[in-house]
């Protein structure tokens, strides 16, 4: 009887160690290691997935050639923008998200909408008749689209090679199973095992493969970290199940930007692509509230138009609360600290809540000078024109600091009907007056902004 061979894998970041550590030496993460069978069939040969195979050699630099990546253009252009243009034929690429939040439906429904190629929709956690209700709920048919509903990847492989689809869609990653590892689905080595398997099925046919995934409580993707090292681009499908709106952002991608994202409405027929999010991002009213600014950012190579919501309340408990949403609390606290400096306003016993509407998590700091003037409208009850927007970030001392792309900014707010728009006076070499109708305002102190609108 042969010996059973086991190993000791770590479940955050999947450090491999011969012996039971407790503390992994990789992620300094303490009682993660689980033991798991690794014994491996070696009578079985996965090596090749192509009946043309071709033998890798030494090349020099300069002897390679420049060829421009072949990309699938689908029909959907949210899709197209995160993944830089559209679909790099052999790559692979991970989409991870909470359970319920649309991903089987997005996918189900792209792979329906490319009718001129062939696909192969692998599912390990549905049977082919919900597969099909849902796609009748999408009201979406395409001859070319074919279901497999397996998990052991020796099948999937034998079947893949009769059909030789153009483009393959797993769901998900953590139900596959390896002949070649002997433990459970979902384990550490059987994700790591299977998305290597892929990962050289992709690279030697050609064949552009979507890996599903599951993410975890903490909001990390499940699995080992390594699997993200493996795929060429990760996509984080992310939103609130009790709202319409989700979001599709990319988070690594080897053939564009990181910075993209797409906005989807979730329907009752599927998700539909928001090919203007400024117009939803920005809540129409009739009323004058105070503690509302809207900020002119950029996700990627996308100009947004966002509404920044503050509260500020005489502080009941002893110690004031700084409570977020889609915002960085230290960054609040920061610039919190600038309005007592240099403003002379007492926030130090107040209450003060942020939201950015919409469910958009921003990080573009040229959204300071939106949050700082929503914060001080909310301070005195004064409420700010919906017809003025900002664009700018906040120094330390005070100061208005340029940003970057500040024409796309402008052109957005001057396209949404606004009348006005600040942004800092640093910025006025980058900016042609006479192409802009908008009033384009040049400050570069927070004294001067509270002055013209307060």
């Amino acid at each position: 009887m042969a010996k059973i061979k086991t190993s000791f894998f770590c479940n955050n970041c999947g450090h491999e160690s011969t012996k039971w550590l407790g503390k992994c030496p990789s992620c300094n993460e303490w009682n993660t290691f689980i033991e798991e069978v690794i014994e491996k069939n070696k009578s079985e040969n996965w090596n090749s997935y192509s009946d043309d195979k071709k033998q890798n050699k030494i090349v020099a630099l300069n002897n390679v050639s420049t060829v421009k990546e072949n990309r699938i253009v689908t029909t959907d252009a949210e899709l197209n923008r995160v993944l830089g243009g559209g679909i790099v034929h052999g790559s692979i690429i991970l989409v991870a998200g909470e359970p319920g939040i649309g991903k089987s439906t997005l996918f189900l429904q792209h792979g329906l909408m490319m009718k001129d190629i062939t696909i192969l929709y692998i599912s390990g956690e549905e049977s082919e008749q919900q597969i099909k209700m849902r796609a009748d709920r999408l009201k979406m048919t395409n001859n070319n689209f074919y279901l497999l509903t397996e998990t052991n990847t020796q099948i999937i492989f034998q079947e893949i090679k009769k059909l030789k689809p153009q483009l393959v869609i797993i769901d998900s990653i953590q139900t596959l199973q390896s002949n070649l590892i002997d433990a459970g689905a979902g384990s550490v080595s059987q994700i790591k095992e299977c998305a290597a398997e892929f990962q050289r099925f992709a690279k030697e046919t050609n064949t552009p493969v979507f890996l599903i995934g599951h993410i975890t409580k903490d909001g990390n993707i499940a699995g080992p970290k390594i699997l993200e090292h493996m795929v060429d681009t990760v996509l984080q499908f992310e939103g609130d199940r009790h709202y319409a709106y989700r979001i599709l952002r990319t988070i690594k991608n080897r053939f564009g930007s990181t910075a993209e994202l797409g906005i989807y409405e979730m329907t009752g027929e599927g998700m539909r692509a928001v090919n203007n999010p400024s117009e939803i991002l920005i809540s129409q009213r009739d009323d004058q509230l105070s503690g509302i600014a809207i900020a002119a950012t950029i996700e990627g190579m996308r100009p947004l138009l966002i509404e920044v919501q503050a509260l500020v309340t005489q502080s009941v408990y002893g110690t004031p609360q700084r409570t977020v949403t889609g915002f960085d609390l230290r960054r609040l606290q920061l610039l919190l600290a600038v309005l007592e400096k240099r403003g002379g306003f007492l926030f130090g016993t107040k209450d003060v809540f942020v939201n950015i509407a919409g469910g958009l998590k921003i990080e573009d700091p040229s959204i300071d000078l939106a949050v700082i003037c929503a914060l001080l409208s909310s301070y005195d009850d004064t409420p700010i024109s919906h017809k003025i927007c900002f664009a700018g970030e906040v120094g330390l001392n005070g100061e208005i600091r340029a940003v970057n792309r500040i024409e796309q900014r402008i052109a957005e707010a001057e396209k949404l009907g606004f009348e006005k728009i600040f942004v800092s006076k640093f910025n006025k070499k980058s900016v042609n007056l006479k192409l802009f109708n908008i009033d384009i305002i040049m400050v570069s102190q927070l004294h001067e902004v509270y002055q013209k609108i307060f």
